[in-house]
């Protein structure tokens, strides 16, 4: 790493901390402008809900493929040139989505933004990390860097939710492509023309694999997100996808083993405390998935609008602070990883078994509030300790592949996630929706009782006979499809907390874990 400063001298430090954090935000913007709000994402582009979370693992795959390569690149451009076309390429793309309603268009786009979202985001960390002159460096850089990527998603999801009452679709793209202008104009006016690296030849990248890799991401979500649509291996494309994936992916790792210089090195999986934080990693955005059941119950049971919802997740983001805070307070008092991750996990737990006994037909905000607020404080002390954990799991040399390992998690994590809780609620659903519609006969008197008594709701307003029956009818096989819904979120949000008290237990007991952080301070601060 070069000791030369790539910012004007005139620009005071404060100010580059801030230009980088804002510049950051770049990266939240294209991972999450579309998939804020989805409803509304996929009706304008004629999909399914499915489809906007596909599109997500393409931009999140194509960002995780990368980091991979992203160094090399980084090196062998000029910092401030590098920059500026990264950010201007990324406002083109959302000017050619502000036009675009064909969906593998879009799908094309977003897979290009995957990668201009992935290629500034390791060295304006590492250009953060460099203007902190504390001990704790890497805890400010690190809390800072992906406490954005955790904030960002609410504050996009109500400006988003903004511009589409007010305006319409291409406003939000016109949006996004402003915020990059403006990181553009942010650059030129504070950078200077050093470079940051050494200049590296650019012949070394490795795009054989960069293509595998990209090609196992994208096929193994094809699998994950379309296999309960398409009834998993009754489908040919579903087959296809799986077998692309075990193809691609065994190929790129026999690569790594014979490559000179791989991409990521296999060796890394030999530390246990890899495997520890990949597996935590994974079982986190699992849980975490669970949040858009949440979402879900707010819009289609409790039929909260769009900006109310929105606006509520900022009760989210207030525990994601303090989370954040309070994980950084322990990270600096030397509070060993295991105890971090038993309360973070705990929280989590009290989250889910708490959230059981709201899921009724109608609730105020004020019965969800604390909960709601207890699972961003669950995400805040958790996040920042599993991404320092796992990279300081291995020696120093190992460090930019342990980094990797951690966005796989996420991004696993988070695909496999919305696998499972996809199905569930479709199991789940189909399973109470047959159970409860045996007690809702028409020969039944209270059914008849029922009927009768909204038919003549819906007379005294004005409607025929025949429609305030056939209104009747559609509001109570309604009842019963929103109490299916809620028993069903009941019951994966109990196996969920449960399956979190068991891995407190886990950890509790781990002896991997024990000696953690020790290790953990060697990376860290060197001592």
């Amino acid at each position: 790493m070069s000791g030369v400063s790539v910012f004007k001298p005139w620009v005071p430090n404060w100010a580059v901390i801030v230009i980088l954090i804002f510049c950051m935000l770049h990266s939240m913007v294209l991972l999450g402008v579309y998939t804020s709000n989805v409803t509304y994402s996929a009706s304008f582009l004629d999909v399914d809900v499915e489809d906007l979370q596909f599109s997500l693992c393409v931009t999140y795959g194509a960002f995780l493929a990368t980091i991979m390569i992203e160094s090399r690149l980084f090196k062998f451009f000029p910092t401030k040139k590098y920059f500026i076309v990264i950010y201007c390429l990324a406002a083109l793309t959302f000017m050619l989505s502000a036009y675009t309603n064909n969906y593998s268009l879009f799908i094309i786009l977003r897979m290009a933004e995957g990668i201009l979202m992935a290629l500034p985001w390791i060295p304006l960390r590492q250009l953060l990390i460099t203007r902190f002159k504390s001990k704790n460096a890497v805890i400010i850089g690190f809390t800072y860097n992906y406490g954005a990527l955790l904030l960002a998603s609410p504050f996009i999801m109500n400006i988003a939710v903004w511009l589409l009452e007010n305006y319409d679709w291409a406003y939000m793209a016109y949006g996004s492509a402003l915020f990059q202008i403006l990181c553009v104009a942010l650059v030129l006016l504070t950078f200077n023309n050093n470079r940051f690296h050494k200049k590296i030849p650019l012949y070394q990248v490795d795009w054989a694999s960069f293509i595998l890799v990209l090609t196992a991401i994208l096929s193994g979500s094809f699998f994950f997100i379309y296999g309960e649509r398409k009834y998993w291996f009754d489908s040919p494309q579903i087959i296809i996808a799986l077998i692309v994936t075990l193809i691609t992916g065994g190929l790129f790792i026999v690569r790594q083993q014979l490559v000179k210089r791989p991409c990521f090195d296999m060796q890394v999986f030999r530390y246990t405390n890899l495997r520890t934080g990949f597996f935590l990693f994974v079982v986190f955005y699992i849980a975490r998935a669970t949040l858009n059941i949440c979402h879900s119950a707010m819009f289609t049971v409790w039929n909260w609008e769009p900006s109310r919802v929105a606006h509520v997740q900022y009760l989210n983001v207030l525990g994601n602070i303090t989370g954040l805070v309070l994980a950084g307070i322990f990270l600096a008092k030397a509070v060993a990883m295991r105890y971090i991750f038993m309360l973070g996990f705990l929280i989590f737990a009290i989250y889910h078994l708490w959230f059981t006994f709201l899921f009724v037909p109608d609730v105020a905000l004020t019965d969800i509030m604390i909960p709601y607020i207890l699972q961003g404080v669950a995400v805040g002390i958790l996040f920042v300790p599993l991404v320092l954990f796992t990279v300081s799991s291995v020696p120093a040399h190992y460090a930019p592949f342990s980094g990797t390992i951690g966005v796989t998690g996420r991004f696993w994590g988070s695909t496999v996630g919305f696998c499972i809780m996809q199905n569930a609620q479709v199991l789940l659903q189909n399973t109470h929706f047959t159970k409860l519609r045996r007690f809702v006969v028409p020969e039944s008197p209270e059914t008849q009782a029922r009927m009768e008594k909204i038919a003549r709701g819906f007379i005294a307003k004005g409607y025929t006979v025949d429609e305030a029956h056939k209104l009747s009818v559609q509001q109570i096989v309604n009842t019963v499809s929103r109490q299916a819904v809620l028993l069903s979120d009941m019951e994966i949000f109990t196996v969920v907390g449960y399956a979190l008290l068991f891995l407190v237990g886990f950890l509790l007991i781990n002896r991997h874990l024990k000696q953690t952080f020790d290790i953990f301070k060697n990376r860290v601060w060197g001592s």
